[in-house]
This record gives structure tokens, C-alpha cells and sequence, in this order.
């Protein structure tokens, strides 16, 4: 069904890349998170009023009400994320879809500690109330419909690899386990006679906070300048070297201003002995083509390295060996040699992944005694870049 709709309500839905296609990809999950979830909220609004105005079944209700004005946020932040670059933001609206998701979650997060607090009430005075088949049976309906709700949404939020679609798809599942709770207390209270709703409130006031802080969490993420996709940037990495003349590639940096609003830089290593003329007409067709395979800005940084000095390549191998055995996850780049009357200079960057722990000040030093042990000569000036 999902896909039926997409093929009749996006036009171009093949062309994900499309930022046009992408944001008519959002509103339209926008607009079914509003039908779907006001239609749910009346759904749940009869089923308690026929069972006594049950504070669970209306904590449900009011859940989904603000699914759809939370659905209104979505289709709002995609259509302004999608607006044209102007002087003040030279990178373009692409953020504004990930703000869009905050407001979300910090209004799910808001309901959740109101309904909370209504819970705890209706368990220190509880209430009696009048339980019917109907409702049962509403909630039912209501858990199938937001289970596909969530499917709907997180197969969207994979095809044009949104966060905010993926967060709303999380919301849905969430819902269906806290629909599952009120249903439960309404069968005990139908078939049992005995009132637990206000447990069951708590039980869905509590999935709404968790779901809040999660999205929020998810959202807030690439806001604060998340670590890019490691399959993403191996791709760049792939594409780059695949160019005879490229010896090696670091320093990658991935900037994100929003979804097809990308902008990389990196260093490439070359010959110091090639033509200058012809390898920057190189480094120009790379960047053409990074900018149309990954669709994104792209600027490369040339970096010259002798390859024809035995007297440096025997240093790098020596010094490749050192790191290598201190600990096979670190990595070094621009290696040069530069001599000394009194002493001589190994310069070159050191890549320290996160998950090393060897405090920086101890890990130079390791490699700064043993390098001074191969000649006494020998001084290593290290900078330190951290990678995932």
C-alpha cells in the first residue's frame, strides 16, 4: 500500500537526490501523520467517552492530537527546509528540517510530563468508571492503523534518509506499545471489573517522555555536528584514490547544512615531482565528480609528498613499523624529512581514532622515544588528528 501511494502522490518518487522530490516526499508524509492521527484522536476521544471518560484512553487521544500537530511541524519544516540559498544563509534551509524535529519532540516531552502528572492523580483518587466493548474494540483499530503509520514512515525516512521521518516512524511504534497498555487496562477493566487506568496512564505518559527524549536526541544530533556515515565517507575515499596520480587521501571533513546540502574537504596526496598544471586539472575532475555522485560541494587540498627520497621512504617505513606496534588502529600522514645541523626534524600527522586510549601527551611520546632510539638525532614533530 505504501508504495501505491508514494507512485500516486510524489511526483518523480524514483529521483530521491532531487531536493524538490525529497521535499514533496515530506509533505506528504506530513499530511498522512495529519489525517491518520486526527482521525485516531476522534476515534479515541468516543472510545472514552463510552468507557467514563477513562484518563488512559484520553491521555491516547490527546497523545495523537499532538502526533498531528506534530505531523503539521513535519510538513512545514520540509517545505522551508527546501528554500533557495540567500546572503544570510549561504548554505541554504536545510537545518530548519532538523528544528522542526525538536519542536516535536520538546512538545511530546511537555504532554507526556502533563499526562504523568494526571496519572498520579487518578492513582491517588481513583475513579469508577463505565468500560464497554466498543472502546476495546477502537483501540484495536487503533493499534493496527499506527502500526502501519510507523511502517509508512520509516520505510519514507529510508528512502530519502530522513531523521525526522525515522524520529516520527519511532513516535508511531512507541504509540502502538502504549495504546497496547491502555487497551490492556480497559480489558481488565471490562471483563475483570478492576481499575487500573490510572497505571495504564502512567505506563503512556512515560512512553510519550521516552519517545520525546529519543527523538530529541536524534534530532538534536546532527545539529550539534554529528560524525558522517563511515560507508559514506569510504565511498569518497574509493572515488578519489580510483584517479591514477592520487597517493593517499586524509584529513576528510564532512560538513552538514541539511539533507543534499553537504559540503566536503579533504587532502590528496601527490607527487612532488608531477606537473602542477596537470595535477590540479586532475584535482578539478575529482571534485566535479564528488559533487555530482554525492551531490554536495566539494574542495580538495593538495598535499605534495617526496616519494623518490630512499632516505624518507626508509624513515616513513620505520616510523610505520613504530605506530603500527604501539597500536595497529593508528595511522599517519604528510611524512616529511627536514635536516638539521644539530638534529632532524620527522614531521607528520598522527590519526588517533576515539576508541584509542592512550592518553595523547603519553602516545606521543611512546613514539618520540622510539624514533630517538633508531638515532638520537631524530625529533618528531607530531600533530594530532582524531578520527572515528
Amino acid at each position: 500500500m505504501t508504495n501505491f501511494l508514494i507512485k500516486k502522490f510524489v511526483k518523480n518518487y524514483q529521483d530521491v537526490k532531487n531536493s524538490d522530490v525529497r521535499e514533496n516526499y515530506g509533505a506528504f508524509a506530513g499530511i498522512v501523520g495529519i489525517i491518520v492521527n486526527i482521525f485516531l484522536s476522534v476515534a479515541k476521544f468516543i472510545a472514552a467517552a463510552v468507557s467514563g471518560f477513562a484518563v488512559s484512553v484520553i491521555a491516547d487521544a490527546l497523545n495523537n492530537l499532538f502526533d498531528a500537530v506534530s505531523s503539521v511541524v513535519t510538513f512545514l519544516g520540509f517545505k522551508m527546509s527546501n528554500k533557495e540559498e540567500d546572503s544570510e544563509h549561504p548554505f541554504g534551509h536545510g537545518r530548519i528540517e532538523y528544528i522542526a524535529g525538536l519542536i516535536v519532540s520538546f512538545v511530546i516531552i511537555l504532554v507526556g510530563f502533563e499526562l504523568l502528572k494526571e496519572s498520579f492523580s487518578k492513582i491517588i483518587n481513583p475513579q469508577t468508571n463505565s468500560y464497554s466493548v466498543i472502546s476495546v474494540v477502537i483501540m484495536i483499530v487503533a493499534i493496527l492503523i499506527k502500526l502501519w503509520l510507523g511502517f509508512f514512515n520509516k520505510k519514507l525516512g529510508k528512502k530519502i534518509n530522513s531523521q525526522t521521518l525515522k524520529a516520527t516512524a519511532l513516535d508511531s511504534f512507541c504509540d502502538v506499545a502504549a495504546t497496547l497498555a491502555v487497551l490492556t487496562g480497559l480489558i481488565f477493566g471490562l471483563w475483570l471489573n478492576i481499575n487500573i487506568e490510572g497505571y495504564t496512564g502512567l505506563m503512556v505518559s512515560v512512553f510519550i517522555i521516552y519517545t520525546g527524549i529519543v527523538s530529541a536526541k536524534e534530532t538534536l544530533s546532527p545539529l550539534l555536528g554529528e560524525a558522517p556515515d563511515k560507508e559514506y565517507t569510504d565511498s569518497i575515499k574509493q572515488t578519489v584514490l580510483a584517479y591514477d596520480g592520487i597517493l593517499g587521501v586524509h584529513d576528510l571533513i564532512v560538513h552538514d547544512y541539511g539533507a543534499g546540502r553537504k559540503m566536503i574537504s579533504l587532502h590528496a596526496e601527490v607527487s612532488a615531482d608531477g606537473d602542477i598544471l596537470k595535477i590540479h586539472d586532475l584535482v578539478d575532475n575529482i571534485e566535479l565528480e564528488l559533487r555530482a555522485k554525492f551531490h554536495c560541494h566539494a574542495t580538495i587540498h593538495m598535499d605534495p609528498i617526496d616519494i623518490n627520497d630512499e632516505f624518507t621512504n626508509n624513515l616513513r617505513k620505520n616510523v610505520g613499523e613504530i605506530i603500527a606496534d604501539i597500536d595497529d588502529r593508528l595511522s599517519f600522514h604528510d611524512f616529511r624529512v627536514v635536516k638539521g645541523i644539530t638534529h632532524t626534524n620527522l614531521i607528520f600527522d598522527l590519526e588517533v581514532p576515539f576508541s584509542c586510549k592512550i592518553p595523547l601527551e603519553q602516545l606521543m611520546s611512546i613514539i618520540r622515544q622510539r624514533v630517538a632510539d633508531i638515532n638520537e638525532n631524530y625529533y618528531c614533530v607530531i600533530e594530532v588528528d582524531r578520527i572515528m
